[in-house]
């Protein structure tokens, strides 16, 4: 451990990996998927996914990765040399890389939409015009391939400077900003004219619309905004130092997760409401339906440009927690420079990103199972790679690595009572892999 990187503040350990874990997730999918499920009901589910599911899978990928103070690979061979559960890590791997090349294409649709707010281009348009603005841009190959290769140069700049000086620098000052951004949103949007009605709909659960779907969709929801199941977090707790206590940062973590989340609800629904839009408008919801809102506000060329440089405040920490998986992984089972590792993963985002751009437009032909490339490395990743990784990271460390190895860690070899101690190792070693399995399941249509 001496001679490898690791993070040097208690705040940088925070903010680093609040980072990895606040992204698009929080800010542009939560709300969406909150509209399109109902509000309350989803939210309670979601809420039930993070600290019975969500906490437990971070802690196991805490302790892995702690425990080693190595990549993914590396870590789970040290803990058991003869288990093939290893293989765990190239799911890890793999669906890091699927997640940033289509990942990288919304972060440059932010970055378009932020240029277009700072030149004035998202104001005095009509809801008809801003849908063709959004369509025609998204097939337009050139300029959305631009954007996703800018992107990617940007998350490269940051990558190569390392652990302390990139990742860590970084976090320090996005996730302050990102939080007062957040706030200043939430103020003006409760005082809007329907903003009760906006809070009604995401705070007050209406259970009669609760249904498999919507327990899927929280799952995955709650999955992809923790960024559980990828390795991430089990690389970022390979910087940690032994004394950093981990089911504290788990909760912590997860509790500013969650806290951003139902801040962009805030955020959202009273604006929502107040300008009678459809709260299940999807995707587009930041797109289309936020533009044309913004426009209508006093200061609106502000708010516009505000938000959409949150949005990339916090697409860029997560693009970077999401790349030192790969990263990591290439510098230390094969010997790479950072520098190496760094550019060979930005080369393989850039090439399905670039696909990913395409399929909007030139290639949006190209299918596979009806899905066209973006939306299957969307579901593929959400929907499979991640439930699956999550539920072998809880076997992992519930039934296979020692208990004196997972005690150990969790309570810093003695130093610290942990109260919820069963509770949390009943958790790992039951609740979360039955309840994913059954959802990821129900999911693929097995059951």
């Amino acid at each position: 451990m001496s001679n490898r990187a690791q993070f040097v503040t208690k705040m940088g350990v925070i903010a680093a990996t609040v980072g990895s874990a606040v992204g698009l997730g929080n800010i542009w999918r939560f709300p969406y998927e909150a509209g399109l499920h109902g509000g309350g009901a989803f939210l309670i589910v979601y809420l039930l996914c993070v600290f019975l599911l969500g906490i437990p899978v971070m802690i196991a990928e805490f302790v892995i990765g702690r425990s080693t103070h190595s990549n993914a690979l590396t870590a789970l061979k040290k803990l058991k040399p003869d288990s093939h559960i290893s293989a765990v890590s190239y799911v890890g791997i793999v669906a890091s890389l699927m997640i940033l090349s289509f990942y990288s294409v919304v972060a440059g649709w932010i970055m378009e939409y932020l240029y277009q707010a700072l030149m004035g281009g998202l104001s005095g348009h009509t809801a008809e015009e801003y849908a063709t603005l959004f369509s025609s841009f998204t097939v337009n190959g050139w300029r959305t391939v631009m954007w996703t290769l800018l992107f990617l140069l940007i998350n490269f700049m940051v990558l190569r400077r390392g652990v302390e000086k990139g990742i860590e620098r970084l976090s320090n000052v996005l996730m302050p900003v990102l939080f007062v951004i957040l706030v200043v949103f939430c103020i003006n949007s409760l005082m809007m004219p329907r903003a009760a009605e906006g809070l009604n709909f995401l705070f007050n659960p209406d259970f009669t619309a609760l249904t498999p779907k919507v327990v899927l969709g929280a799952l995955g929801q709650a999955f992809f905004s923790l960024s559980l199941g990828l390795t991430c977090l089990l690389t970022y707790a390979s910087y940690f130092s032994d004394r950093t206590p981990l089911v504290r940062s788990a909760t912590v973590v997860a509790l500013l997760d969650t806290l951003v989340a139902i801040l962009s609800g805030i955020i959202i629904f009273p604006a929502v409401f107040s300008f009678g839009m459809e709260p299940a408008a999807g995707p587009k919801l930041v797109f289309q339906i936020l533009p044309e809102i913004f426009q209508q506000l006093p200061g609106g060329y502000l708010w516009s440009v505000a938000f959409f440089l949150l949005l990339f405040f916090a697409s860029l920490t997560s693009t970077i927690s999401m790349s030192e998986i790969s990263i990591t992984y290439f510098v230390e089972a094969h010997k790479m420079s950072r520098n190496r590792a760094t550019g060979l993963n930005t080369a393989i985002a850039a090439a399905f990103g670039t696909l990913c751009a395409l399929s909007f437009g030139v290639l949006s032909d190209l299918k596979v199972a009806g899905l066209t490339l973006f939306e299957l490395f969307d579901y593929v990743s959400s929907n499979v790679l991640l439930p699956l990784g999550g539920v072998m990271l809880s076997v992992f460390v519930g039934w296979i690595v020692d208990k004196k190895v997972v005690e150990e860690q969790l309570t810093d070899y003695g130093a610290r009572r942990i109260t919820l101690l069963r509770p949390i190792r009943f958790c790992i070693r039951y609740v979360a892999p039955v309840s994913i399995s059954l959802i990821f399941l129900y999911g693929l249509g097995v059951l």
